[in-house]
């Protein structure tokens, strides 16, 4: 199953202030800068924050949901 690449729209901050994309598909993900596990200095400023926006991602959250759904449908088929 290919992946659905959803587009970043928006960045908010959440309550420790770590920047958050906000997603075409309506899910978000935190974006940390946080070396040398993640390393996104780009996230720290407006700038960088903007030249993101429109970017292409795999949204983790619908893939993992797409694949529930393929799950379910396909636990309830009768093989028999």
């Amino acid at each position: 199953m290919q992946a659905e690449m959803v587009a970043i729209v928006g960045f908010h901050q959440d309550e420790v202030g770590d920047w958050v994309a906000d997603f075409s598909c309506g899910h978000r993900q935190h974006m940390r800068h946080n070396p040398p596990l993640t390393d996104r200095p780009w996230v720290l400023t407006e700038t960088g924050r903007g030249e993101f926006i429109g970017r292409l991602l795999v949204c983790k959250q619908c893939q993992d949901e797409r694949e529930a759904n393929t799950n379910m449908t396909t636990d309830s088929i009768d093989y028999a």
